[in-house]
């Protein structure tokens, strides 16, 4: 099971609300259970260079089915793991990636949101997600 059209269009909506009530425009992507882009939305005045990172935090997060600063725990020295975003072509371990997770439990997807601070970042995906846990 993938996460649906619907449910990535779900996920923008109620993210870009959180950003607009925030005041930050963000950069906001959706992948599927694969990784592959689902859904993207840039919006006006979002940072340029937050694209990549908002796509690398949902990529990061849906190969790993963790959010992103979990996986960076791992990651840094004295964790279990150190260097591991240095692999899958490079992984971002800081706040704003987010699995999606499907009934059964199963990684159907991840959010990646990028443009202000970490813990904004993270507030918008978190928002993103829970629409789409109130939709099962």
């Amino acid at each position: 099971m993938s996460i649906t059209q619907i449910q990535a269009d779900a996920a923008i909506a109620a993210g870009r609300r959180e950003a607009e009530a925030i005041g930050v425009p963000m950069n906001i992507a959706v992948l599927d259970a694969a990784a592959h882009l689902k859904g993207f939305s840039r919006m006006d005045g979002a940072l340029l260079g937050s694209i990549d990172i908002a796509l690398a935090k949902a990529r990061t997060s849906a190969l790993f089915g963790l959010n992103t600063e979990a996986i960076g725990e791992f990651s840094k020295a004295g964790g279990t793991s150190p260097g591991l975003e240095n692999t899958n072509g490079g992984l971002v371990v800081f706040a704003g990636g987010i699995p999606v997770h499907g009934p059964d439990g199963s990684v159907i997807g991840a959010v990646g949101v990028s443009g202000g601070a970490v813990a904004q970042d993270f507030q918008v995906a978190q928002a993103a997600v829970a629409a789409l846990e109130t939709q099962r």
